[in-house]
């Protein structure tokens, strides 16, 4: 996939493709730096909502054309409507949005190509994964404006550590892609002209695994970060229980047992 601008009066918001079991999702508003409007939210959630019930997608790519990932919130529609029902149902549907993220049974990936700032810096570490280009910047900006990031700081704070994040929203500094892999927020960092075959590995990685063990994985992961310790013990013990009960994960330790590949086919 380029990061060459899409014709946004042509195309839809979000324009879907599939391959091999990977449904790529690009935000489409490249003269709006792909900001999260009402229109954008919602058609991101139906379609994740749509891609969650097939199986036969197996990984999803979140990605963007023109110069920007993603620039956050649709400012100028916020502006228009200064009200506090309007902001309430805004970053609600935002919210529910970024939470769905992480309730589909398939990994997420982010493929961030540019900048990604305020809420779109919250998308980025609410994907599951995340793969940047060396040019890519990271900003939750909003206090510039005199608007704390709240909502993204519920994201960073579950991926950065503590003082990295609370630095990143006090001070709506930028960080480049090195420091964000660094600190937690980006998986990998490769150059531009290598985004895709980065991305292209990490899902082959993950096809490559059975379906049933990656979502019930996925679900453990995120249910279990925010139990107590015995909670979470006694949670992912019963996962593994019923995952080892899956034919999937029979035939995976047959296989080991007797010293060869496991055939997930049958």
């Amino acid at each position: 996939m380029s990061a060459v601008p899409l014709d946004s009066t042509a195309e839809p918001l979000l324009a879907v493709a599939t391959d091999a079991g990977v449904a790529t999702l690009t935000m489409n508003r490249p003269a709006q730096y792909n900001a999260l409007s009402s229109a954008m939210m919602a058609e991101l959630r139906a379609t994740l909502d749509r891609i969650a019930a097939d199986p036969a997608i197996r990984v999803v790519v979140i990605a963007a054309a023109g110069k920007a990932f993603c620039a956050g919130h649709d400012l100028r529609e916020m502006r228009a409507q200064p009200s506090l029902a309007f902001y309430q149902s805004l970053f609600a549907d935002c919210s529910r949005l970024m939470a769905r993220i992480q309730s589909m049974p398939q990994p997420v990936i982010a493929r961030v190509h540019g900048t990604a700032t305020a809420a779109g810096c919250q998308l980025v570490a609410m994907c599951d994964l995340a793969v940047a280009a060396d040019q890519a910047r990271f900003a939750v900006s909003g206090v510039n404006l005199g608007l704390f990031c709240s909502t993204p700081a519920v994201a960073l704070s579950r991926n950065l550590g503590r003082k990295a994040a609370f630095e990143m929203l006090v001070t709506g500094e930028f960080i480049d892609a090195q420091q964000a892999l660094e600190r937690g927020l980006v998986n990998r960092v490769v150059r531009l002209e290598r985004l895709d075959d980065e991305i292209g590995a990490l899902a082959r990685s993950i096809l490559a695994k059975p379906a049933v063990a990656i979502a019930a994985g996925k679900g453990l992961f995120y249910r279990q970060l925010e139990m107590g310790i015995d909670a979470a013990y006694q949670l992912a013990g019963q996962t593994m229980a019923c995952n080892m009960m899956a034919p999937e994960a029979l035939e995976g330790v047959q296989a080991f047992i007797e010293k060869r590949p496991p055939d997930w086919r049958t």
